[in-house]
């Protein structure tokens, strides 16, 4: 069985968002045949044609005003040249974010994501996590405790250190990894194999 290449593509100002991803990855790892490589999207920005080896991506920023970061979005323009070849086609992608505020508007950057994943014909992984307070966990232990679908939302204090984020927060971000990995592992990468034309 090949061996999926997974890349985890962040911004962080401040280290919460970079903190997240690398439980978003560490979670990817332990799901067995994804090989996972942690990115800033600024290097990505630059070499944009670095995507090309990879299966799958996660995408993940903090929520600024309402939008993905000023660093995210040079990188997300700077794969026009991928889009307008449909390079990046079949390929599959999720995203996560981080703000202050338990909602913070966080939705408006996982749909500028999502759209970005379809311009490219990228197929989009959701956050299928069902909120565990609902069966009795505590809240800030619970599962996907923001109740978010189109992806994977993270709350931490504005000041407060880039780790501090509640257990719930940090084990769905294990959880959510896990899972696109393994759907990667399922789909497989029809654009590297040929199913697509």
């Amino acid at each position: 069985m090949k061996t999926q290449k997974l890349a985890v593509i962040y911004h962080s100002a401040h280290g919460h968002t970079e903190h997240i991803a690398s439980q978003v990855a560490e979670g990817a790892r332990s799901a067995s045949g994804a090989e996972v490589h942690l990115i800033k999207a600024e290097e990505l920005a630059a070499r944009p044609d670095d995507l090309l080896a990879f299966d799958g991506f996660i995408l993940g920023s903090p929520t600024y005003l309402g939008g993905v970061s000023a660093p995210f979005k040079s990188f997300m323009d700077a794969t026009g040249k991928l889009w307008r070849m449909q390079a990046l086609k079949d390929k599959l992608a999720a995203g996560f974010t981080v703000s202050s505020l338990p909602s913070g508007d966080k939705q408006s950057t996982l749909t500028s994501m999502f759209v970005f994943a379809m311009q490219h014909g990228m197929l989009w992984v959701g956050n299928p996590i069902l909120p565990e307070q609902h069966r009795g966990v505590p809240y800030e232990e619970a599962a996907n405790r923001l109740g978010s679908w189109s992806g994977l939302m993270a709350q931490a204090g504005h000041a407060s250190p880039a780790d501090s984020f509640v257990p719930g927060d940090v084990k769905t971000a294990r959880m959510f990894g896990r899972h696109f990995a393994q759907t990667l592992a399922r789909v497989g990468s029809p654009a590297l194999e040929g199913a697509s034309q």
